[in-house]
């Protein structure tokens, strides 16, 4: 009898496409037994790996640990083969493959008695919701928990709502449901719904805690959420807020830029490579000339290009955005554990700014390919990227990143960003 149970997102339709963007875009870290079980299949030049070629490189040792990860030649994993399929799976089967692989996209994140499961929207075939419903395959990723979830996950500790105030999990958990239901709202485009969740968040920051609990503290959620929606109606006039300062843009394309990275263990790691990620970061900085192109998909364009208005999002775009902000809050994955252990209030400013960095991405893709308006394809392509980095760079778990978002929140600057680049 397993002991816990499982939350899983039932907005949300997944099956693999064999697109192998995963086999291309992570690091694939290897357990000992898969490590074992590879080096026993015994590749050789006629499977497709050439004489010589490394099939594991090492990561780096931890007490009592050593790490390894499939070796990554020209950015794709080795087992990759010519038509994009895996050399594992089509020799030995499934459940072969290292068991990162075959639980991606599925991430486990403790909720109390629950574990709530997210999807990672680094998968195209995530991002536009193909395939069957995430809770018909259920059996399957029990499976998949019972193998990565730690015995004792019922005991893991509520994170900060914000720093210095913890509740406990009976009184956290009712705030998550809240901030799901702000984003499921059908009354309004998602843009609103952003600038609601930021007004509610915003009188959490303000309020204290030490005298609300249970009953009451329910009361009190929902009551916030209501003075957001009033605040925040459906025709709230979004040509009427003021463009982000010059400080929170320059903050803002740092982070942006961060967020385009292909951050994977193909970079050059070399003092060339970290000079080049340097003279990004100061291009990024000062916002004049041309965006530096961070990875292929991108070209060198004018940083003036993406500051102007490129009209009406695509029609899919608003179920895209919805969606994934739902997955990610009933996932648990915005806060805590999951993410880099920030508290509630941090993790939601930071879930916010995906929307501004994804459209600025999007405008990115768009400029690359001189057009002035956003398609279908920039919006999947630009989540892609995005979701490749949120909540698993490492640099997102920084103290220079975490500044950024504070600094953000603290001028108001988020609400306008996602205005702004919304237009």
């Amino acid at each position: 009898m397993s002991h816990f149970s499982l939350e899983l997102p039932t907005i949300q339709n997944w099956n693999c496409h064999s697109c192998s963007e995963c086999c291309k875009q992570h690091g694939i870290f290897v357990t000992d037994e898969d490590k074992a079980r590879i080096e026993k299949q015994q590749w050789t030049e006629a499977d497709g790996i050439p004489t010589g070629q490394e099939l594991f490189v090492k990561e780096g040792t931890w007490p009592g640990k050593t790490w390894f990860r499939l070796s990554q030649p020209n950015g794709a994993c080795v087992f990759l083969n010519d038509e994009g399929l895996c050399r594992i799976h089509a020799k030995y089967g499934e459940p072969a493959k290292p068991l990162a692989c075959r639980i991606y996209p599925y991430a486990f994140h403790p909720a109390g008695s629950k574990v709530a499961v997210s999807v990672r929207f680094s998968c195209p075939s995530v991002v536009q919701n193909l395939g069957q419903p995430v809770s018909s395959n259920r059996k399957e990723i029990r499976g998949y928990a019972n193998q990565v979830v730690p015995a004792n996950v019922r005991d893991a500790e509520p994170p900060e709502l914000s720093p210095g105030t913890r509740l406990g999990w009976s009184d956290l958990l009712p705030a998550v449901e809240v901030l799901d239901r702000l984003f499921a709202a059908d009354d309004a485009p998602v843009l609103i719904k952003l600038l609601r969740v930021l007004y509610w968040v915003g009188l959490i920051e303000q309020s204290k805690f030490d005298k609300l609990s249970g009953e009451r503290l329910r009361e009190f959620w929902e009551i916030i959420a209501s003075a957001s929606v009033d605040a925040f109606g459906k025709q709230t006039p979004i040509g009427d807020i003021a463009p982000p300062s010059r400080i929170g843009r320059s903050q803002f394309r740092l982070l942006a830029g961060q967020y385009a990275r292909k951050d994977t263990y193909a970079d050059d790691r070399s003092l060339r490579g970290r000079w080049r990620l340097l003279q990004m970061a100061l291009a990024l900085t000062r916002g004049r000339g041309t965006v530096p192109a961070v990875q292929s998909c991108f070209r060198e364009v004018p940083f003036s290009k993406l500051e102007e208005p490129f009209g009406q999002l695509p029609e899919e775009a608003e179920e895209m955005f919805t969606r994934y902000f739902r997955v990610k809050v009933q996932g648990m994955h915005f806060f805590g554990r999951p993410f880099y252990g920030v508290p509630f209030v941090e993790g939601v400013h930071s879930l916010v700014l995906v929307y501004p960095s994804v459209l600025w991405i999007a405008r990115w893709l768009a400029a690359s390919d001189e057009r002035t308006s956003l398609t279908r394809d920039d919006i999947v392509k630009a989540i892609t990227i995005a979701d490749h980095n949120h909540g698993y760079s490492p640099a997102f778990g920084t103290w220079g990143f975490r500044r950024r978002v504070r600094n953000l929140a603290q001028m108001g600057d988020i609400a306008k960003l996602c205005a702004w680049y919304g237009r």
